[in-house]
């Protein structure tokens, strides 16, 4: 059809298609804007919320308290290591030491070193009842860290319990939440796209057309992008219902419309090829003239060869003559191409033979 129109209608044209498709991108944010906003009514719930209100921040407290006693017997165990390291280290010295010197004592038997055998005796026993005290000790914070880490367990068993035991209600409710949310932009999209069916049934070649495809744009981003996404699940049965339930009406309203049309055009084509061609578009019949395709029954006629007139479907009249200089053109164009005469002239009547007939008389001179 662009081929049939004028220059600026062109470029008018494609303006107006801008202003279609950025009044369809400000309504889609503005529609965007409100649906990330819809959730916002619906209070967002937690598992928690299902759990019991008065145990579960006791076993909260108790994991927090045991974590944090874990660490201390942990830094505590550290120290007592270290400390334990430290007097096995001076009692595995001071007994080298002692056997160096009891080895030396054998030799020489001097009684005088009786007492010095004593002292350094009790001074090993000392040495080794500090490494048993700070055996004890990293035994005892062993002991700590061990009782911390039960008693974290058991509270984050228990946790585990409760959670468990709340997890149905919590996902019951999410999808309840789900629906609510989804009911929302149903109520929201639902009117768009059968306000968006109307304009298009019977709007969309009045003269606010830019404004009404916008809106049918649209109304499809809000279905499809914003309503068809957040399809609640369950298993896929709700998304392919509602796809199977979608195609069978689009594909009605398809095989309904493919009806109306071969009625439309069987109903045309009964009419006188005159009639037809006076009702028919000027601009669609151009257009489909330069694709080779019938502006009445719409299949396909080879143009190009310089002699087809009519359409071998349904007999509409595609080349003429012109009535002023006999031109061959095409029958829906209103001027000829030729020397520019309007086509509504009548057809110019071929000149009659006159070659062999004897010339007449005026009648003035016959009566003479």
């Amino acid at each position: 059809m662009s081929k049939t129109l004028r220059l600026s209608e062109k470029w008018f044209h494609r303006g107006l298609w801008l202003v279609a498709f950025l009044f369809a991108w400000f309504l889609t944010g503005l529609g965007s804007t409100i649906v990330g906003d819809l959730p916002r009514v619906e209070q967002r719930q937690s598992l928690e919320d299902f759990m019991d209100p008065q145990r579960t921040p006791a076993l909260k407290e108790s994991i927090k308290t045991a974590e944090r006693a874990a660490e201390e017997a942990q830094a505590e165990l550290e120290q007592a290591q270290l400390k334990l390291q430290t007097a096995r280290a001076n009692n595995r010295a001071a007994r080298e030491t002692f056997d160096n010197w009891l080895a030396t004592r054998r030799v020489t038997q001097r009684a005088e070193q009786d007492e010095e055998l004593l002292q350094r005796t009790r001074e090993l026993d000392g040495l080794r009842q500090a490494e048993r005290t700070a055996f004890s000790a990293v035994e005892q914070q062993q002991q700590a860290a061990l009782d911390a880490r039960q008693a974290q367990e058991r509270a984050q068993a228990e946790l585990r319990g409760l959670q468990d035991q709340a997890r149905d209600a919590y996902v019951d409710a999410q999808r309840a939440q789900e629906l609510r949310v989804f009911g929302y932009r149903l109520a929201l999209t639902l009117p768009l796209l059968v306000l968006a069916g109307y304009l298009f049934k019977k709007h969309r070649k009045g003269s606010s057309w830019p404004f009404v495809w916008g809106f049918i744009f649209f109304a499809l981003f809000a279905f499809f992008v914003e309503l068809v996404p957040y399809l609640p699940s369950y298993g896929g049965y709700v998304r392919y219902i509602v796809g199977i339930v979608l195609t069978v009406i689009g594909g009605r309203y398809a095989i309904q419309a493919l009806q109306r049309y071969l009625e439309r055009q069987k109903q045309a084509e009964a009419q006188p090829a005159q009639t037809r061609q006076r009702e028919m578009d000027y601009d669609q019949a151009q257009a489909r003239m330069t694709k080779n395709i019938c502006p009445g029954c719409e299949r396909t006629v080879d143009m190009k060869d310089g002699k087809t007139d009519f359409c071998p479907h349904c007999g509409l009249c595609l080349f003429d003559h012109c009535g002023h200089c006999s031109t061959r053109k095409n029958a829906f164009a209103r001027y000829c191409f030729s020397c520019g005469a309007s086509a509504k002239e009548p057809v110019a009547e071929p000149a009659k033979a006159t070659a062999g007939l004897p010339p007449q008389e005026p009648e003035g001179a016959a009566a003479a």
